[in-house]
């Protein structure tokens, strides 16, 4: 009965009692895609690789349609299959698109700009030109709302359509495991965090592709970082410019009003003098 379902389900539960199952697991212990078992596990984490099923380990990358995956997963699965792991359409090394997470000081993922850590029930998007990660909610309100199309991080243009969706906690359809292309047809590939992953010419170059694309941006960042310190200082210094150039005017208009007060007084003293000696005469 339910009880001897219980003890199977226990039986079959990761060592660690992890909230994911390997992919050896899926096809071991539940069956597969010729299985209609209920799976441990249904919805993928936000923070997984949608080909090991595991919590990426190297640099986080996604496709246009928000699935993530680790770098040294992706690469050789694509140039194996070159095709997209879930849904099973094409899809090249160029596509892929590198995430910026960003963690607080207890090393979890969380926004950037709002600092509310990520988990199951947050809804978290990225930036197609920046790959910059953020909750929806600072995106939405910041961006949308304010209607400042610009990447909350370095200032980057964007539009609208520009806003891919990694994790949306009203809609988790997209990430039900068993769903996913490879599991359903049972390919695999060696992805060990890229143990005995061989990389020829063509995987190297575009490793060495992603690895470059982001230091340029990292430099332009950092470009853009020193333009804007020294906007501000510009702006400072013009900012103390003109107050000193106001208090110089301030200074002078009260010198020269000092000086018309003296004048009147003088003024009206000779007038006096002047009448006395009119009056004495």
């Amino acid at each position: 009965g339910a009880r001897e379902t219980h003890q199977a389900m226990g039986k079959k539960q990761h060592s660690k009692d992890q909230l994911y199952i390997t992919q050896t697991e899926w096809k071991k212990d539940w069956g597969g895609a010729k299985s209609n078992k209920h799976i441990p596990y249904k919805v993928l984490p936000f923070d997984c690789c949608a080909i090991s099923l595991r919590p990426f380990e190297g640099s986080p990358m996604c496709t246009a349609d928000g699935v993530v995956f680790d770098l040294l997963n992706i690469v050789p699965y694509l140039k194996k299959y070159r095709r997209h792991p879930v849904t099973g359409g094409p899809l090249a090394a160029s596509d892929l698109i590198k995430l910026n997470f960003h963690k607080n000081s207890e090393g979890k993922y969380h926004c950037p700009v709002m600092f509310k850590v990520f988990n199951q029930h947050t809804h978290i998007v990225a930036i197609r030109q920046t790959g910059n990660v953020f909750s929806h909610e600072a995106v939405k309100e910041l961006n949308l709302k304010a209607r400042s199309m610009r990447d909350l991080i370095d200032g980057t243009p964007f539009g609208k359509s520009d806003i891919i969706t990694i994790q949306d906690p009203s809609d988790g359809s997209a990430r039900e495991i068993g769903h996913f292309s490879h599991v359903v047809e049972g390919l695999d590939v060696d992805h060990k965090a890229g143990a005995g992953v061989r990389h020829n010419d063509a995987t190297a170059r575009i490793l060495g592709k992603l690895s470059s694309t982001a230091a340029e941006a990292a430099a332009a960042l950092a470009t853009r970082e020193t333009e804007a310190a020294e906007a501000v200082a510009r702006a400072r210094s013009d900012e103390l410019a003109a107050d000193l150039a106001r208090e110089a005017a301030e200074a002078a208009a009260e010198k020269r009003l000092e000086q018309l007060r003296r004048a009147t007084t003088a003024g009206e003293a000779a007038a006096v003098r002047a009448e006395k000696e009119v009056a004495g005469r």
